[in-house]
Order: structure tokens, then C-alpha cells, then sequence
């Protein structure tokens, strides 16, 4: 049997025990794409940037009772830069293990970025600071439960949700809540957003944030400059040897932010760099962190620190992946064509994904530029994906793994 033959006997498969589910699915959530639409521009239009407690928690009350008007009880989680949320959802067979799904309510735009970017519709594309990554995620998923609640439907098993406030800073807080809720369930789902062509993500390479901090010794820059350390010129040097170090396959460096010195006639005596770190694998992760952790100071006198501010395992693409074929059939079901590829962004679902986990990303909106002035989600997909996304609630997952 040819892969389009097989893909669509498995679709038969997959929705046979909800007959007339998938057109029911794919009518009612064009019906549902206008309204969640908006509740996508209205999510980005509070703005919630990483480290922002009181309007995180101010985006948290909202999430939650959007999603308790479907059926969730909610639960804050306690953060001093932004309370994480966690949201249960009953299943129709309670006894089998939980689906979980992993978001994110932080986005890396400062406040005020609305004032010269507001949030506009042009040619079908929906802009806007954190749009599509993730509001564009959180308000799909809403639309895909409150379809089953029109229907009279409940997710086949319990869903629990867990939405942290840090992911774009690597969620050095929220990681620990992620971890517990993978303990016991069944796949993990990501509602990143997808490949700009529509692709699910099926691995993402680590990532590693790394404070480097330098300590020199202060002087007058005329007067007394040889009794001086420049913090600055030991920096620059460091970050000379950290780009050699990390110029091997399978690793990339961004240098995303300097500071330091306090006046141009002023030796500098603090500076600090925060490096970006990916890696494609955990080998090199492991060998370019332990070689991070052992850079020496160049002048004397001069102090090099190293501090790992959060970090990310890879995970790695593998073979076979039941979950993507599971995916790709309630897709062809609904009369989408959709397939999986890895990516080079991380996220929570590494943590699922480098365990073993049967683990998908990228079900979130559909657009391009995360992080960049043209994020954007193109109007047309939010219909499909609110039905995928509802079916993969709805229908029994197969066999994902060996028990």
C-alpha cells in the first residue's frame, strides 16, 4: 500500500468510531474561526512580557476563565515573576492516563510595543506583538473545546494544560511544573506555532542561556589607567574565545546582550554578557556547557564567571513516530494535508520530547516572524486548526509505545 493509501486508511481508522465526526469538526469550526479570531487579537492586546508579574497575572485570570467557560477547573501556581497556570479538563474515560499540553502566556515584546504596532488584520494575516507566539496558540485551543462543548462532546481522556509564565527566558521556574506533569501521561503537545508552511515540529534542538560575568578593578582612565582592569576589554576577549569554542556542527552562539562600565573615564570594573546557546545534540551541549564552565581570565587581576541561567535538553528526531502518523490521519480526515519536520527553536515540549515521550509541537497558529516586527497568523488556517486540534481531543490515541 502506497503512503497516501495507508495515510487514508488510517484516517478511516482513526474517526471510525465517531461517525460523521470529522465534517461535523470541520463546519462548526469555520463557524468558530470569526470569534476565535478575535479572542486572538484580544489575548495579544494584553501585552505580557517575561518577568512582568502583575500583567502576567492579569493574562493568567483571563486564560482562565476562558478556558472554565469549557469545562476546565483552573489552578494558579504561585511565581514571583508571573503565576504559572495548570487546567483540567474531565475525559470520557477517566481511568486512562492524561494528554497533556504544554503552552506559554510570556512573550519577549515590552510593554508599550502596542502603541506603534497595533494589532491589525491585512491581507488575510493577523499582526500583532505575541500574536503567534503563543496568543494565536492559547485562543485555538480554546475554540477546539469549546467546539466539543457545542457538540456535546468531552475529550476522550482527562487533558490537563499547563501554561508558564517564563518560557521565553528559558522557564527556569516554570521547567520543575512542566516535569511534574509529564510524570504519567499519555503524549504532549505543543501549541507553538507551527512551520511557516503549516508542518508540526517533531524535535527542537537544546538551548542554554549562560550569564558570563567579568570583574576587573576600577580607575581613573587618564591619571591612573595602570591600576586598572577593564572588565570590558577582558569581556570582549572571553566572548573572542567563547565564538571559538562554540564554532563546531551541530552548536550556534547568539550574544544577545552587553553591559557594563559606568563613564568613558572610568576603567570599567563590572561587565556581563548574555549568551544564547543551541545545540543540536546532548554531546554537544554537554561538551560545549563544560567547556563554558572553565574559562580563565586573561589580565590579572581581572575574575571570569560563568552562570547557567536556565537550560534546555534536545530532542532529537525519531523514527516511526505513531503520534505524528496519528496526527496526520485525523488531518486527512478532515481533509488537510499535514506532515512533521524538526525545528531549530526550543521549548518545553524538549523536555517531554528528550525523555522519550511520544511528543508533537507547533499546533498553534499558522503564520511566520515569532520574535521579529512581522509576526503574523494567517486568518485562513485558524479553522483547521481548531479542528485538528479538537479531533486529537476527541478521537482514542492509538498504541504510541511499548508498554
Amino acid at each position: 500500500m502506497n503512503t497516501t493509501a495507508a495515510t487514508a486508511a488510517t484516517a478511516t481508522t482513526a474517526t471510525a468510531a465517531l461517525p460523521g465526526l470529522p465534517r461535523t469538526l470541520t463546519t462548526r469550526a469555520r463557524t468558530l474561526a470569526a470569534a476565535v479570531r478575535k479572542r486572538c487579537a484580544d489575548l495579544a492586546g494584553i501585552e505580557s512580557p517575561s518577568g512582568d508579574a502583575a500583567r502576567l497575572d492579569a493574562l493568567a485570570e483571563e486564560l482562565a476563565a476562558g478556558y472554565a467557560a469549557t469545562g476546565a477547573t483552573a489552578v494558579r501556581r504561585r511565581c514571583d515573576h508571573g503565576d504559572h497556570l495548570v487546567l483540567d479538563w474531565p475525559g470520557q474515560q477517566e481511568d486512562l492516563p492524561h494528554l497533556l499540553v504544554v503552552g506559554h502566556h510570556d512573550t519577549v515584546w515590552p510593554v508599550g510595543t502596542l502603541a506603534d504596532w497595533p494589532i491589525e488584520e491585512r491581507d488575510g494575516r493577523l499582526t500583532g506583538p505575541g500574536i503567534l507566539d503563543m496568543k494565536g496558540g492559547l485562543a485555538l485551543l480554546e475554540g477546539a473545546f469549546a467546539l466539543l462543548a457545542d457538540l456535546g462532546q468531552r475529550p476522550h481522556r482527562p487533558v490537563r494544560m499547563v501554561i508558564v509564565s517564563d518560557e521565553e527566558i528559558g522557564s527556569p521556574d516554570g521547567r520543575s511544573l512542566v516535569e511534574r506533569h509529564l510524570r504519567g501521561a499519555a503524549a504532549v503537545l505543543g501549541l507553538e506555532p507551527g512551520h511557516p508552511d503549516g508542518r508540526l515540529k517533531t524535535a527542537r534542538r537544546g538551548s542554554t542561556r549562560i550569564r558570563l560575568t567579568v570583574t576587573g578593578r576600577e580607575a581613573h582612565a587618564g591619571n591612573d589607567a595602570v591600576d586598572g582592569v577593564s572588565a570590558i576589554d577582558e569581556l570582549v576577549d572571553q566572548l573572542i574565545t567563547v565564538r571559538g569554542l562554540t564554532r563546531q556542527p551541530g552548536t550556534e552562539l547568539n550574544t544577545g546582550r552587553i553591559d557594563g562600565g559606568t563613564r568613558a573615564n572610568v576603567v570599567a570594573g563590572h561587565a556581563e554578557a548574555e549568551l544564547g546557546l543551541r545545540f543540536a545534540t546532548t554531546e554537544a551541549q554537554r561538551r560545549t556547557l563544560d567547556n563554558l564552565a572553565h574559562l580563565t581570565a586573561n589580565r590579572p587581576g581581572a575574575d571570569v564567571r560563568t552562570e547557567v541561567l536556565s537550560s534546555r535538553p534536545a530532542w532529537p528526531e525519531r523514527t516511526g513516530n505513531p503520534l505524528l502518523r496519528h496526527v496526520r490521519s485525523l488531518a486527512a480526515a478532515l481533509g488537510q494535508h499535514l506532515d512533521g519536520a524538526p525545528a531549530g527553536g526550543a521549548g518545553d515540549t524538549n523536555l517531554a520530547g528528550a525523555r522519550g515521550l511520544p511528543t508533537l509541537d507547533g499546533l498553534g497558529a499558522v503564520g511566520a516572524g515569532p520574535h521579529a516586527r512581522h509576526e503574523h497568523l494567517r486568518v485562513d488556517q485558524l479553522g483547521p486548526r481548531i479542528a485538528l486540534l479538537a479531533a486529537l481531543l476527541a478521537v482514542p490515541l492509538p498504541r504510541l509505545r511499548d508498554r
